[in-house]
This record gives structure tokens, sequence and C-alpha cells, in this order.
């Protein structure tokens, strides 16, 4: 072979592991989409696994925050784990923001993601999931929280009252009054009845989210039903970002024991 093929050759050869290269590469930019009043983002994964598993991250404000945490977006996305969420606002679980967020899981499932989403709630957003989540509970894999919010009673109409109340178009007393409907922590039978397993990881010093009023709330309730939760505390810390809380390898190992 003359020195000029020999050259073609590599020239064609480096092309294409640098083609492939790319190809493996997980997303710098998320694909976004209009829905409704709302926004989809969507980090899908380069090589994703059987069933195309994805996690739905709330909350969701102008982008998929998660993403920005090395260990889990790497370690997703290497699983074939794909990472999205839905933009619709400060919401707080009530059923007219919660059949929002099923147009955009319709969405995903119409794209070919996995009729069963892994559902991750960070704080506020656990009650944004958990609330999803109780009216659809065939349709979750598992719930994963960071210090999420859980009980109606606690975060939300203690230091999000506005919000609150405007998601769920009340005042105060007519909310009170229905709680039990709305709740998570009241509502778990069917995420029960359909074995939704749980991992989360809260702080025992979190005075934002206390971790007695809502992830001890939850699992108390959780496993007097005999349902699977997994409950990291971390002694000392509280509502923060830290390593504690967005590098926990519990975390991702059960996350990729979902897929």
């Amino acid at each position: 072979m003359n020195k000029p093929a020999r050259l073609t050759l590599f020239a064609a050869f480096s092309l294409f592991t640098s083609f492939a290269a790319a190809q493996d590469k997980p997303p710098r930019t998320a694909e976004t989409f209009e829905l409704g009043d709302g926004k989809g983002f969507i980090y899908a994964a380069p090589s994703p696994a059987e069933g195309r598993p994805w996690l739905w991250y709330a909350p969701t404000l102008k982008g998929v925050s998660i993403v920005g945490r090395k260990l889990y977006f790497e370690s997703f996305m290497k699983a074939g784990i794909s990472i999205a969420g839905f933009d619709i606002g400060e919401v707080r679980g009530a059923p007219g923001s919660t059949a929002k967020f099923t147009l955009f899981y319709e969405e995903m499932v119409r794209r070919g993601f996995s009729a069963k989403p892994i559902l991750l709630g960070q704080s506020r957003g656990g009650m944004m999931m958990l609330a999803w989540g109780m009216r659809h509970p065939e349709k979750v894999k598992a719930f994963v929280g960071i210090y999420p919010v859980c009980n109606l009673s606690s975060w939300p109409l203690k230091n999000s009252k506005a919000q609150t109340l405007a998601d769920y178009g009340m005042t105060e007393e007519e909310l009170v009054a229905k709680l039990a409907e709305f709740n998570p922590v009241d509502n778990l039978k069917d995420l029960l009845a359909n074995k939704v397993p749980m991992f989360i990881v809260h702080g025992d010093s979190d005075v934002v989210v206390p971790l007695n009023d809502n992830t001890g709330v939850l699992k108390e309730r959780y496993e007097a039903g005999g349902g699977n939760i997994i409950v990291k505390v971390i002694p000392g810390e509280g509502h923060k970002v830290g390593p504690s809380f967005f590098e926990c390898q519990e975390l991702v190992d059960f996350v990729l024991s979902m897929k």
C-alpha cells in the first residue's frame, strides 16, 4: 500500500473514531421543548439502557440543576439513564399542576422513554414528585429524595404559604380542612400497593425542611405499610449544598439498581 493510501485510511479511521467518541459523550445542553404553559428539558443518555430509563427531576426552574452535580450526572449518563424535568413554576402538588406534569410524562413516553420513570425530588421538588406519584403510582419505578418536602403541613404551609395556596386555589382554612386528601404522607396506600421503593438522604439538623416532620413521617408510615424505604440521615447537617447530599454514592447505587 502506498503512502497516500495509508494516509487516506488513517484519516478515515480518525474521523470514524472521533464521530464514535462524540456519539458516546453526554449532552452538554438539554433538548428543550414547549408543552402547554411549561417547558421540558431532556438530557438523553448517549447509549440508553434497555427500556430507555429516565430520572425525572424536580424542581425544574429554567433548567435541570441536578445535571450540575458531576457524580450524579456522569454516573446516570454512563449507565444509560436519561435525565429530564418540566418547568411549570413554583407549584406545590395541587391536582391542577399535577395534571400538567402528566402531560409532560405522556410526552416523554411518546418519545420512547420508559413508562415508569425514577422520580427524584430535591427540597420542594419532593412535594411535586410525591404528589404526582401518589396519583399515578403504577407509573413510578422508584422515588428518590434529597431533603425532600413530603408533608404539606410542614414547609409548604409554614414557609411557602402564598405559593402553596395559589397552586391549590384555596384559602388556608379550605386547604387545612382538606389536607388529608392532598398530603402525600396521608396517601401512601397506592404507592405501597405498587411496591414503589424509596431512597432518601436528609440531614438531622435541617431547619428549613425538618427531618422528623417530612422524611421521618414518610419513613414511619411507609415502613408500617410494609414498604421498601431507605433513609440515610446525615448527622449535624442541614438544608445545604454539599457532598453529603450531592456526592452520595448510596443514592447513585440505588438509582442504578432501578434501571
